[in-house]
């Protein structure tokens, strides 16, 4: 994607990268194995991904490192995504326009409908988080060929 951002932009891309877990996201994927509402596919992504940043895919994809995690954890707490003990999840990233992408303790991944969490109210963007990574590659690929990244 990057190779040919500039030319079919005009300007040059932003960061664009997977980045590979190092020690301290490591231990931040232990500790976050620890938080009951925690989906064992997150600890297990954080225990070799760093974090994802798509600056210049669309308005822009984020997902956050473990140890942000863990920080927004501390500062929201679980987030309600709907009714009942299942609906409840962390925040792992956001995109571009303000958007943020929770994962259930369910296993699914939600998204909210503002840029808020105050009063959020979330739809579910995918049924677990490998889906959810797969909607990601679709829309790098979609963005690549188009230069639209579809709707996550």
């Amino acid at each position: 994607m990057t190779d040919e951002f500039e030319h079919r932009h005009g300007f040059p891309p932003g960061t664009n990268q997977v980045r590979p877990a190092d020690h301290d996201d490591q231990a931040a994927a232990r500790t976050l194995a620890q938080v009951p509402s925690a989906p064992a596919d997150l600890v297990t992504f954080y225990e070799s991904i760093g974090d994802v940043t798509w600056a210049d895919v669309g308005n822009g994809y984020f997902l956050d490192g473990a140890g942000d995690v863990l920080l927004q954890l501390q500062e929201y707490g679980v987030v309600d995504v709907g009714t009942g003990q299942k609906a409840r999840g962390l925040v792992i990233g956001s995109n571009g326009g303000g958007l943020i992408y929770v994962a259930g303790s369910d296993g699914a991944v939600y998204r909210t409908r503002t840029a808020s969490l105050d009063e959020a109210e979330f739809d579910k963007v995918a049924d677990d988080l490998r889906q959810f990574l797969e909607l990601l590659e679709h829309s790098l690929t979609r963005f690549n060929g188009d230069g639209d990244p579809g709707y996550l």
